[in-house]
This record gives C-alpha cells, sequence and structure tokens, in this order.
C-alpha cells in the first residue's frame, strides 16, 4: 500500500498535476504545456516524465504511489476510455489508464474534468460531508458533475453530468454550441449572462450602469450589487434559468446539495439569492431540501478530484 497519489487535470493550455499524501493533503502542485500537436500523441509522455521527475526529486519510489488519476476533456465511460475523443487535444479515442500506465507502471483511473471537479468539490471542497451531490461549474459553458452515493454518475458513455445542454426555452432562435437551441448553457454561463445583459439593454433605454463599458458576468453582478435595477432584473433572469434547471436535475437525482463553481461564482452569495427562490418554485416537494454552497477548490477542483479516484 502506497504513501502518495497523483491528481491530473488535463487543460487546453496546461496539465495541472498535484502530488497527495494518502490523506489526501496536497503535498506539490505544478504545471506542464499541453502540447497538442500530433493529434496530441506526447500529451501522455509528457505527463509520465513530469511525474518520474517527481518522484526523483521527492525521493518517492514506485512502490510508494497508490495511482495517479486523471481529469480529461471529452466524456470518459467508467473503463476510463475517452468515447468520442478530445477535439481540443487533437485525440482519437482510446483508453487512459491503459496508455499512460504504459509509460509510468502504476494503477491509472480517469474520469472527465468536470466530473473530476465535481468529485474534488465533495471529497475536500464546498460539497465535503455529503455523498449526494451535484456540481455546477459556471464559466465559459456550463459543465456539470453528478455524484451519488459518493460515486461519479458517468451514464453509458461517458455523457451523464452535461446539464449545460438541458433544454430550457423553446422560444430561442440562437443555437447552442452544441446545435441545439434554448440551451441551458446559453443563459447561464458567463457569455449567456453577458448574452441575456445585451438583449435587456436592446429593449428599451432605461438607465443603467451597463451603457457606460463593456459587458461581462462581472459587471453585470457588479451593479447588482451597486443596486442597479437593470442589472437586478438581467441577474433574475439568470436565476429564473438556473433555478429552473437546477430543479430538473433535482427532480431526477435528488441531491443533497448543489456547489457552484467557475468564473462566475466569484461574484459570490449574491448569486445564490436569486437561483435558490427559483429552484424552489419549480422543484419536486421531495427534492426542494436541496442546499446551495460555492465551491472553495477554484482551480485546483480537478486536481483534487483526480487523485480522490484513487484515494477516496
Amino acid at each position: 500500500m502506497g504513501n502518495y497519489a497523483f491528481g491530473v487535470d488535463i487543460g487546453g493550455t496546461t496539465v495541472k498535476i498535484g502530488l497527495f499524501d494518502k490523506e489526501g493533503c496536497v503535498l506539490d502542485k505544478w504545471e506542464i504545456p499541453t502540447v497538442k500537436d500530433n493529434e496530441g500523441t506526447s500529451i501522455l509522455p509528457d505527463v509520465a516524465q513530469s511525474l518520474l521527475d517527481k518522484m526523483k526529486e521527492k525521493g518517492i519510489e514506485k512502490e510508494d504511489i497508490m495511482g495517479i488519476g486523471v481529469g480529461a476533456p471529452g466524456a470518459v465511460n467508467s473503463e476510463g476510455t475517452i468515447v468520442g475523443g478530445a477535439v481540443n487535444l487533437g485525440w482519437k479515442p482510446f483508453n487512459i489508464p491503459r496508455a499512460l500506465s504504459a509509460y509510468i507502471d502504476v494503477p491509472v483511473k480517469a474520469v472527465n474534468d468536470a466530473n473530476a471537479a465535481a468529485f474534488g468539490e465533495m471529497w475536500q471542497g464546498g460539497g465535503k460531508g455529503y455523498d449526494n451531490m451535484v456540481a455546477v461549474t459556471l464559466g465559459t459553458g456550463v459543465g456539470g458533475g453528478i455524484i451519488t452515493d459518493g460515486r461519479i454518475l458517468t451514464g453509458a458513455a461517458g455523457g451523464g453530468g452535461e446539464i449545460g445542454h438541458i433544454h430550457i426555452n423553446d422560444e430561442e432562435t440562437e443555437s447552442c454550441g452544441c446545435k441545439n437551441k434554448g440551451c441551458l448553457e446559453q443563459y447561464a454561463s458567463a457569455t449567456g449572462i453577458a448574452r441575456l445583459a445585451k438583449r435587456r439593454l436592446a429593449k428599451d433605454d432605461a438607465p443603467s450602469v451597463l451603457r457606460e463599458g463593456s459587458i461581462s458576468a462581472k459587471t453585470v453582478f457588479d451593479a447588482v450589487k451597486a443596486g442597479d435595477r437593470v442589472a437586478i432584473e438581467i441577474a433574475e433572469e439568470f436565476g429564473m434559468y438556473l433555478g429552473k434547471g437546477l430543479a430538473n436535475v433535482a427532480n431526477v437525482v435528488n441531491p443533497e446539495i448543489f456547489v457552484i463553481g467557475g468564473g462566475v461564482s466569484k461574484a459570490g452569495e449574491i448569486l445564490l439569492t436569486f437561483v435558490e427562490p427559483e429552484f424552489q418554485k419549480y422543484a419536486f416537494s421531495a427534492c426542494r431540501n436541496a442546499k446551495f454552497a460555492l465551491a472553495k477548490l477554484g482551480n485546483d477542483a480537478g486536481i483534487y478530484g483526480a487523485a480522490g479516484l484513487v484515494l477516496r
């Protein structure tokens, strides 16, 4: 039985890596560039070399490593196969644990990166103490991760937890990145909030500080905190869409807690005041007790969750 584990979070620009002890404390963390040339064939060899270098630096033997957890973009099934490949890395479908363990002979587990972040938040972050949790990442898009009875819900082909593509608005005329129309991501992501703001500002000439500069999720919520009436209306519309979407999720998986992370969550607790009432309005009675909390691990959630696959 080893004393350490590695958590690896593969992103489009960098690979974040953490060395953890068996209690789940991060001992060291670092990044290496994600080299996407030649269909990303050097990404896993680069990761393996970085791990081996760290083991040498720390005087850690292979027998001391309990395993390596990997979070990767794309649909990853329960065997660790990246089912449809990963477009932003250039990867075709393949089995990540098999490929990585060929370079470094220790056990490997792999999941989707959003699921890894969700697992991290349940294990050591905003959802600590709960075994039934939904993590919601409000960034450029809307990501999700569903934990039931302490286990990641991956689904048959690794597509479980894609809550950003819940259909939420029949009237939408613009297409989402997934090619459908009216997805939750079109209203609750950072880009979605900016889109709601532009639509609202074009509707009439009501005075707002948002007319004075560039529009982003941050400027909207800064204006909300300053009491700007138009910004509050935008936040209410955002809250309606997200609250309704999460009610739909709750009615299927009945979580104890929703943990909200991603760049938009930096607005803080005020964000939840727009979401919770709408959630209560739409959730089935037995599912209304779900708590809401902000994520705590930030950009480290992925490495925590990846390591937690091995350690927990």
